[in-house]
């Protein structure tokens, strides 16, 4: 069996996990999420724990049961604290300016880059080159910073461009004469 399919999820104060047969639903203080269950995972919710069992022995079902408990634990940990991706605008004029749902960027081109968000995500910009996504589903946050990074990726001479926080870029040698 899947090691991590194996390990239980621990559900935390404040947060309402609802399983049918086909579906989990996991309520908390930073919305709700729900996920469509496979037919080849079962869950159990003990006291607080969810746990995860193939339903049969298959190859698939074993990881198809690491896979949800990975899913729900992203979950489970996106109700109750979050997830959030940090952007970097590198670049002389480079700008981001958050405007409700819409994130407005002056990236070097001759128009401006709006990009809508998407309900429950949350974008914040402290400074100028400063760009903060913040929402309960893990995979939405990172997929929108993917994309907000794909309108200018750093390039490989000079490094501008928009890059995640921490992120180091290595920068080519300039052709010599």
């Amino acid at each position: 069996m899947s090691r991590v399919g194996k390990m239980p999820v621990a559900v935390p104060q404040g947060v309402d996990v609802a399983i049918t047969a086909d579906q989990i639903t996991v309520k908390g203080s930073n919305g709700t999420l729900v996920r469509t269950l496979h037919p080849l995972v079962a869950l159990k919710n003990d006291a607080g724990m969810i746990s995860f069992t193939p339903v049969n022995g298959s190859a698939q079902a074993d990881a198809l049961s690491g896979t949800f408990r990975a899913l729900v634990a992203n979950m489970v940990g996106g109700v109750s604290k979050g997830f959030e991706k940090k952007l970097n605008l590198v670049g002389v004029g480079f700008r981001a300016q958050a405007q409700g749902q819409k994130l407005n960027l002056q990236i070097g081109y001759s128009h401006p880059v709006v990009k809508e968000m998407p309900a429950g995500i949350k974008v914040v910009t402290p400074t100028q080159t400063e760009i903060v996504i913040t929402g309960p589903d893990r995979q939405v946050v990172g997929q929108l910073a993917a994309e907000v990074r794909a309108f200018r990726p750093p390039e490989p001479y000079k490094g501008k461009g928009i890059r995640y926080a921490g992120e180091r870029v290595v920068l080519k040698e300039t052709k010599k004469k």
